[in-house]
Order: structure tokens, then sequence, then C-alpha cells
């Protein structure tokens, strides 16, 4: 049975390179459809492949593994991002991408936990995934399972208050074994998440609550897996942060350029030229 090491990935494939592949596994889906939350996936590809080729313990064949670390999707409207990561792990078969969206689909357009192999969690109304990774870290600990538990969460769901219940939770339970990732991408549906709620420093807070935080960019690989590293490695009882800020729509440039990214139109022909710059690029 293969096991997915923290150390790297299977294969000699750079982390750069697997980001890479999950921009471009997303834009196909995208193009299944003719839409989706294509700005997000682009914009959180990294994150994704620094999470499932460097920090995290799994088994593609296995995904119900008991010793695995949980990854949850706090954020639903992100699955499109998350089937290209677990279809670039080989949890998910890469052939199930043409059926994005579809009836009887194993991948709809929101994230849900019966539906996928690999899905953690039903996504859906924002402000729920860290109270559920609190409660996973907690029964972990209770069963003596080192394993850890990843939440990945929006930076709109800071203006949630069952957010900051779950933060002081997981202090009070001294969860060490709890990493939460903040997707700052500065946009919701209604504009710059800095003209919400969630406004300044964000890292300064979380630290307030008793958490360990640092804040760095969501779409410099180095940065990341030296984050999550650190993370792992901490010796202090306190659960982790790592708030990563990121561009919308990453590496395509065009796209990039777009005032509103959190759903935005993609003509029919857009698909194919987002297609063709990805599939050009160079990873570093």
């Amino acid at each position: 049975m293969a096991l997915q090491h923290r150390s790297g990935a299977l294969s000699n494939v750079s982390l750069e390179q697997r980001a890479l592949n999950i921009r471009i596994k997303a834009v196909r889906m995208g193009e299944v459809q003719g839409q989706g939350y294509i700005g997000q996936a682009l914009g959180v590809a990294d994150v994704l492949a620094a999470s499932y080729f460097h920090a995290l313990t799994y088994r593609p064949d296995d995904p119900e593994w008991e010793g695995r670390d949980r990854f949850l999707l706090s954020i639903g409207h992100y699955a499109i991002a998350l089937y290209a990561a677990l279809m670039e792990a080989g949890i998910l078969p890469e052939e199930e991408l043409e059926t994005y969206g579809m009836d009887d689909s194993r991948i709809p357009m929101s994230g849900m936990a019966s539906y996928t192999p690999g899905m953690e969690i039903t996504g859906g109304s924002l402000g729920h995934g860290l109270g559920i990774a609190v409660g996973m870290a907690m029964g972990l600990k209770r069963k003596n399972n080192p394993a850890f538990v990843y939440n990945l969460m929006s930076d709109g769901e800071l203006g949630e208050g069952s957010t900051w219940e779950a933060v002081m939770s997981a202090v009070q339970w001294k969860l060490d074994n709890l990493v939460a990732i903040v997707d700052f991408n500065n946009q919701q549906a209604d504009g710059p998440t800095r003209d919400a709620l969630a406004v300044g420093a964000e890292a300064p807070k979380w630290e307030a609550f008793g958490w360990h935080a640092e804040e760095v960019d969501g779409n410099d690989m180095a940065a990341l897996v030296a984050a999550l590293d650190a993370a792992r490695s901490l010796s202090e009882p306190k659960p982790r942060v790592i708030i990563c800020n990121t561009t919308m729509c990453k590496g395509v440039d065009f796209l990039e350029a777009r005032e509103i990214t959190h759903f935005m139109r993609v003509e029919p022909d857009e698909w194919s030229k987002a297609l063709a710059i990805l599939e050009k690029a160079n990873p570093q």
C-alpha cells in the first residue's frame, strides 16, 4: 500500500509543478461547466500543492486510513480546487474531471463528504469548518492518534462568530495537532474583505487568542513550506494558524487583471486561452 510521506511526493515532481498541474486541472473542470470558482482555485493552488505534497501524511488508495492527516475544506465553494489536488495526489481518478458538476458525479460543484473520496467534511455555510476541526483534533488526541488536522478556510470566515468560538475552544483544549490555513485573497461576494470585518493585520488577532500565528505570501512555495514545517514542529501546546495572502486567478494574467474575481464570468473561448497560458508556463 502506497504511503504519502510528509517529506515530499511519491516521485521527483517539484511542488511548483504540482501547483501548476492543480491549476490546469481546475481550469479543465471549469471549462466542463463553463463556470466555477476558478479565481480561488488558481490562487490557492500553491497552498494545496505544499499541503498535499509536503505536509500531509495519507494513503492515496485508502482515503479513510485512520493514520491519515485530516484536511478539511471549510469553504465548500473551493471544491473545484480540492478536486484538482485530490486528482493530482491520486486519490481521485483524473478521468472523473469530465464529470464535474454533472448529475450523479462524485465531484459536485460544492464539496460534500458523502460524494467524494478525500473530502473530509461537507462545506456550505461558512464559519463551521474550524469548529469541526476542533472536534476532530480533540477526538484524535483522546485516541492517542498522532495525526494532524488541517482546516483550509477563507478570509470571509474571519467575520463569522462561530469561527472565533472555535478559536477559543482550540486554545482551551491545547490542540497542538490543529493547523488552520486562511486563504486571504481579500475578495468576497460584496467586495474586498478588508472593507468588511477582517480589517488590519490578522496574525496579531490570532496570537492574542493564544495561537501560534504566521503570515506568509501564499503564492511563494518556499515560504509556504517553511510555515507548514514550523507549524508541525512547534513544541508549544497551542494550535497554529498560517495566514496565506494569495492572488486571485494566479498564473493567468488576463484573469488576474479583472476587478471582480470572486465568482466571475469566464467567456467560452477564455477557458482555452487560460489553459494555453498555464500549459506554456515553466514552474521554477
